[in-house]
């Protein structure tokens, strides 16, 4: 999708935490500020829509998670993935482009990695989009029994029981499943996910990333607490046919802040891939004056 030609779509890399972070950047710095986190097997490609739609009335900022999209983790790091590791070094980004206040919008393992940020500087949040990204238990579904056994015994053999996620089968499955129009999903976003997760050793990095979202859990009442005692604005819009993040996932979050919106659509995991004309309709109406 061709992007604001007053503010264009720019591709860029900066260094923070020892990491060569890629991240897309669109509109103007001095409007209020998005900051855009993926989530599992995707990458900063999945927000295109939202960089190209709304770079004329908010600051669009999108990093690759290290491990994912075009992000370069040199070997010499040493890098341990685990989602506290994602987290520190989303802080050293968003300290390395100076962003001060921002709304977060959270996919999938955006939401725990962006929450940590969140916990960790609570005073620049300004808002909350999360776009099934959970944050209660409630929220794991049916799909998650094979890695929940992963959890439990750490064994090679369950390990390798999940390796199937990793194929070109399981990413397509990601983004179909729940669907009821196919033919919206763009062909070109799970054949790019599943080219880069193939990179060497990537799939470990992936079965790593799997057995340690254990530890999420035990973070998902200090996520809590900050929805109960910040009151932002939030948007929480869900594919409700995902079989990762289930729609009580997103329910609950009217537990901890009543003036949530609260919305499921008719479409799976990947919303965006099929709702991101109505989407990009919500954040206007919702964050548009909040925000400036």
């Amino acid at each position: 999708m061709p992007s604001n030609s007053n503010f264009p779509v720019h591709y860029r890399h900066v260094e923070a935490d020892g990491v060569n972070v890629f991240y897309r950047e669109a509109g103007n710095p001095s409007a209020p500020t998005l900051l855009l986190i993926h989530g599992f097997p995707s990458s900063s490609h999945m927000y295109r829509q939202l960089l190209a739609e709304l770079s004329d009335q908010f600051h669009l900022v999108a990093p690759d998670l290290p491990g994912f999209g075009f992000t370069e983790v040199p070997e010499t790091r040493g890098y341990t993935y685990t989602f506290d590791a994602l987290g520190k070094t989303l802080e050293a980004f968003v300290d390395a482009l100076g962003l001060q206040r921002y709304a977060l919008y959270v996919f999938d393992y955006g939401a725990p990695t962006g929450l940590r940020l969140a916990l960790a500087k609570p005073e620049r949040v300004t808002g909350l989009i999360s776009q099934n990204g959970n944050a209660y238990l409630e929220g794991l579904g049916d799909a998650w029994d094979p890695i929940r056994l992963y959890w439990e015994t750490p064994s090679q053999e369950n390990r390798d029981a999940i390796r199937k996620i990793l194929t070109l089968e399981g990413t397509r499955w990601q983004y179909e499943h729940g669907v009821p129009d196919t033919s919206l999903i763009a062909p070109e976003s799970y054949q790019l996910d599943y080219l880069l997760l193939q990179r060497p050793g990537n799939d470990e990095i992936q079965l790593d990333l799997f057995l340690d979202y254990a530890n999420n859990l035990k973070l998902y009442p200090k996520f809590q607490a900050f929805f109960r005692e910040r009151q932002i604005p939030t948007l929480v819009i869900w594919g409700k046919h995902d079989p990762f993040f289930i729609p009580p996932g997103a329910e609950a979050y009217l537990r901890d802040n009543p003036n949530a919106r609260v919305e499921l659509l008719d479409t799976g995991h990947f919303a965006l891939e099929t709702h991101a004309s109505h989407i990009i309709q919500r954040i206007r109406s919702i964050f548009g004056a909040i925000l400036a």
